[in-house]
């Protein structure tokens, strides 16, 4: 994260927690999105700028989804993978001008610029870190709209739309969601502006919770190579383009989606209290029909404004029909299935 835009987040009361912040009460921020908008510094995400005449078949050629018919005025959820199909990464794209931004975890974003410039060789493509120039901000929670008006956003974009003004992209999330790229020096004055709309500064949890509510997952280092996209339902949210060609770990992908019913996928759900310490993306999941053998891992984990956990969490389908669900052991804390907003099929 930029100097400046961490000492300006300082100075409004935020606390560095890793690539995570929060400001004062992760829970509370939560429950503060349930009740009216908040915007969300998301510093546990960090921006790749791809730019150069042949960015776009460059990024196609090693993305599960297609990137060459991608327009300026629609954003696609996207993966890049290992050759045996599991995923290194997960992000969203969008363009901004010639150029494409990527938005992958914080956490793993260096080495995943570091594999992606391997690749470029003779190609026309110049890959950057975009954290020292673009700054990414969330908005979500009821109201999230008005406040975005209040702004000048008067019809900010549906989800997996972008929009554009004055400088700064807007990506339609979710409902109620939104994120913002900004330039750098712009930052500071519209996340006050923001707030002075009606929008309460709130951490990373506030945004995740709205993830996680969405059925939305995000790849971290402690997740990288667990996963065929299929088994996070990144082709239910739109991630994998099927007719797109070949790239890294195509031909696992596309086996999954054809040879018949999936064995595991992503569930949402509620972990009870239980443990001493909090649960963790890449922790084991226990269920009777596997006696003594994880049938799954959690993906992403918020607190819950109610008390315990939520969570996207991979699980053998069989595990989750029969509902007896442990975090960490087979006696561990149970965890209670939740709706999303999307059919399993």
């Amino acid at each position: 994260m930029a100097a400046p835009w961490s000492e300006f987040l300082a100075s409004r009361g935020a606390r560095r927690e890793g690539i995570e912040i929060h400001f004062g009460d992760p829970r509370g921020e939560i429950a503060l999105a349930a009740q009216g908008p908040v915007v969300v510094p998301l510093t546990h995400l960090a921006p790749i700028r791809a730019q150069g005449e042949e960015s776009a078949p460059f990024l196609h050629n090693l993305f599960s989804n297609d990137v060459k018919t991608q327009g300026e005025d629609r954003a696609r959820w996207n993966s890049f993978n290992s050759p045996k199909g599991r995923m290194l990464a997960s992000f969203l794209v969008w363009r901004e001008g010639g150029d494409f931004l990527l938005a992958p975890a914080a956490d793993l974003q260096p080495a995943f610029l570091k594999k992606l410039s391997m690749y470029v060789l003779r190609a026309k493509v110049k890959l950057t870190d975009a954290g020292g120039e673009r700054i990414l901000l969330g908005v979500t929670g009821r109201g999230a709209d008005k406040v975005l008006a209040a702004v000048g956003i008067s019809q900010p974009p549906a989800a997996l739309a972008v929009g554009h003004a004055d400088g700064t992209h807007l990506v339609g999330i979710a409902d109620q969601t939104w994120l913002l790229s900004v330039p750098a020096e712009s930052a500071p004055a519209l996340f006050d502006r923001l707030v002075d709309a009606g929008a309460a500064a709130a951490g990373t949890s506030a945004w995740q919770s709205a993830m996680v509510a969405a059925g939305l997952p995000l790849i971290t280092v402690p997740t990288q190579e667990e996963f065929v996209a299929q088994m996070v339902n990144y082709e239910l949210i739109g991630g994998v383009s099927f007719t797109k060609g070949c790239y890294p770990g195509q031909e696992i992908v596309a086996r999954t989606q054809y040879l018949g019913k999936l064995k595991k996928r992503m569930y949402r759900l509620h972990l009870a209290d239980g443990t001493a310490a909090a649960p963790t993306p890449g922790q084991d999941l226990y269920a009777p029909d596997f006696p003594g053998q994880s049938v799954g891992k959690l993906v992403n984990v918020v607190p819950a404004s109610q008390g315990g956990y939520e969570a996207l969490a991979v699980l053998q389908t069989s595990s989750a029909e029969g509902g007896d669900i442990h975090l960490g052991a087979p006696e561990g804390p149970r965890a209670a299935l939740l709706p999303l907003p999307y059919s399993l099929g």
